[in-house]
């Protein structure tokens, strides 16, 4: 339970700035200390608690960094929490769902909060530290959290470590270990190097790297790492933190919130609801809250009303264990044979004949919040998405329960915000530009109004086996468009094994993916304008480029290839699509098929009225249509 919410600074948030009919906010700067019964029921599933060190009244210590916005006149805002989980210390809202610049981590300016979305709803924004090794420069946010012992001495075990440059990161000379290495006698550990997953990884002699310091590696000086190329490293850990003590401080932060007399000083006022909300790795944090009992406070009060997990695919986080690496994800190049993946995936109870297994990401009792999903293209092909709504062999749909839906928005990559370009970086295709999150923010509002009215929110949309709109990865009908790489293979998913000397699984999941159009856009999901009158094509893959490894469907980048702007241009190419010009007569033609679209959206509840001009707008000026 939280012991104390000790409040550092009160300021105002872009100078008094209002903020609709929420009016101005104020930013709230404070860490919170808790502390846990590792006897109790609702502590035991935390790993290494029995190892955790404990005060005079037995119990394990924890302390978090908390942030809050909150209207400054309280009576004014809506008397709702929206928690957002950070992504390794990020604070992401405002970069994806308000259209904001990315990287802000200290809001405090007009400029950081792009449209202010969530404020101009009202909400109370909080956000707290889970993980103890998130970075916390720049206002990050991370937890304290003790070190385990054996009996009082040092807890040691041989870990692996992977990297990859140039992908997800710069170009690397230095490796940072995610635990204290136990000693730095060279010989005692390993450094490999391979060109792909499937490969005999192959070992880098004594000379050619060296131990900075126990938190770090270095290649030979001068020496770069290769582009794409994996690098594993086998050496001695000590000192795990007891990590999944983040799962107890969240659960602790927001029922002090709710619930405590005190919780005013922070929120203002008495709270009705609290929602969640988790980007990326935070929602798969959110999907592992939720099946491992941390919707229930210790005193068995529901902890979230309602959850919103976007683009988590069926991911956990590689958390909650003895060593664990929180910040790593499971692509097709990268991170394999690290858990994420696990059964079960799906809101519907199910039977798993890999594992035998059965069961449900929802625990069955009035624990489980009313959950949306929300994941892009890229999800179904990186991350295992159809398995949130097939049976684990991709034989048939499954219904969900009444309190879960799920939602793919068609032709979108992960991590699609306001503002990407089509900078192929090290990819073959350009990326993919198209932003999904007019698709969040209107069914975040439909959430809001099924968690405080009971109003539901749209069905699930999600591409189907009995549509036929659910297929293999190599039968979606991907149209020959020149030049093109073009993805043909999903990441293969598999049940967790031995992750310090992983091997290829002998047994796998069967992953699905949308039919597409004669365009090769999406034909199932939430189309936004952008797919249901389209100037280009978008997908969730693209393949790295040389110098990466060739084939490799690259991390999470999808791709955008721009239709031909006329007949001329189409016949030159031998493009199979039809040009711009010979679908559109008119500019006003193109207008009213956007208007159309965006009407029909609205009137489903998947699209607000403010996105809804945008596109109009974007529409009218859209230099690439005849006027």
């Amino acid at each position: 339970m939280l012991l104390s919410l000790e409040i550092e600074k009160v300021e105002p948030l872009a100078d008094g700035a209002a903020f609709g009919e929420a009016g101005a906010y104020e930013r709230v700067i404070a860490v919170a200390r808790g502390e846990v019964d590792p006897m109790s029921p609702a502590n035991r599933g935390v790993a290494l608690i029995d190892k955790a060190p404990r005060n005079a009244a037995g119990k394990v210590e924890y302390a978090t960094s908390v942030f809050i916005l909150r209207p400054k006149d309280s009576t004014r805002g809506n008397g709702r929490i929206l928690y957002e989980v950070n992504n390794r210390g990020r604070k992401m809202l405002f970069g994806n769902i308000a259209d904001g610049p990315q990287g802000v981590n200290d809001p405090k300016t007009l400029a950081d909060l792009g449209n202010a979305f969530p404020l101009r709803l009202g909400y109370t924004i909080v956000w707290s530290g889970w993980d103890p090794d998130a970075p916390r420069a720049n206002m990050g946010l991370a937890l304290t959290a003790p070190v385990a012992t054996d009996n009082g001495q040092p807890i040691v075990q041989t870990v692996r470590e992977e990297w990859v440059s140039g992908t997800r990161v710069g170009v690397l000379e230095t490796f940072k270990l995610s635990h204290e290495a136990a000693t730095l006698e060279q010989p005692r550990a390993r450094l490999t190097v391979r060109e792909r997953a499937d490969d005999e990884p192959r070992e880098l002699p004594l000379n050619q790297w060296s131990f900075v310091d126990a938190r770090s590696i270095r290649l030979r000086e001068g020496t770069q790492a290769k582009p794409g190329f994996l690098y594993e490293f086998h050496y001695e850990a000590k000192n795990p933190k007891v990590q999944g003590l983040g799962f107890a401080a969240t659960r602790d932060v927001v029922s002090w919130l709710r619930h405590s007399p005190d919780s005013m000083k922070a929120t203002g006022r008495p709270m009705t609801h609290a929602l969640a909300i988790g980007f990326s790795q935070a929602g798969r944090y959110l999907r592992n809250h939720i099946s491992e009992g941390f919707n229930r406070d210790e005193q068995g009060r529901r902890v979230f009303d309602g959850i919103h997990s976007h683009i988590a695919g069926v991911g956990r986080v590689f958390f909650n264990t003895p060593f664990a690496q929180p910040a790593r994800t499971n692509t097709q190049h990268e991170d394999h044979g690290f858990p994420e993946n696990e059964f079960p995936f799906s809101t519907a109870a199910l039977d798993d004949p890999l594992t035998g297994k059965s069961g449900s990401l929802f625990r069955g009792d009035d624990s489980d919040p009313l959950l949306i999903e929300t994941n892009t293209s890229t999800e179904y092909w990186q991350k295992g998405a159809s398995l949130l709504h097939t049976d684990p062999l991709g034989t048939k749909d499954v219904t969900l329960p009444q309190n879960a839906r799920v939602y793919m928005i068609a032709g979108t990559q992960h991590g699609g915000r306001a503002g990407a370009t089509t900078d192929p970086g090290p990819n073959l295709n350009p990326r993919n530009p198209h932003n999904p999150m007019p698709a969040v923010r209107a069914l975040l509002v439909a959430l809001d109004e099924w968690v405080v009215s009971g109003k539901e929110p749209p069905p699930s949309r999600v591409p189907t086996l009995a549509a036929g709109t659910l297929v293999e990865p190599d039968k979606t009908g991907f149209p020959a468009v020149p030049g093109a790489a073009i993805v043909r293979a999903t990441n293969i998913v598999s049940p967790p094994g031995d992750w310090v000397k992983p091997v290829a699984p002998d047994k796998t999941y069967r992953t699905l993916v949308s039919k597409v159009d004669a365009d090769g856009n999406e034909v199932s999901g939430i189309r936004l304008p952008d797919i249901a009158v389209p100037l280009a094509t978008y997908t969730g893959w693209n393949e790295y480029k040389p110098p990466y490894p060739a084939g490799e469907i690259a991390d999470r980048d999808g791709s955008c290839l721009p239709l031909p702007i006329d007949k001329a241009a189409r016949e030159s190419a031998g493009d199979p699509r039809p040009s711009i010009a010979e679908r559109y007569r008119s500019g006003a033609e193109y207008v009213a098929r956007v208007q159309a679209v965006v009407t029909q959206l609205m009137a489903d509840r998947l699209l607000l009225a403010e996105d809804a001009e945008r596109y109009l707008d974007r529409a009218r000026k859209e230099p690439r249509v005849a006027p």
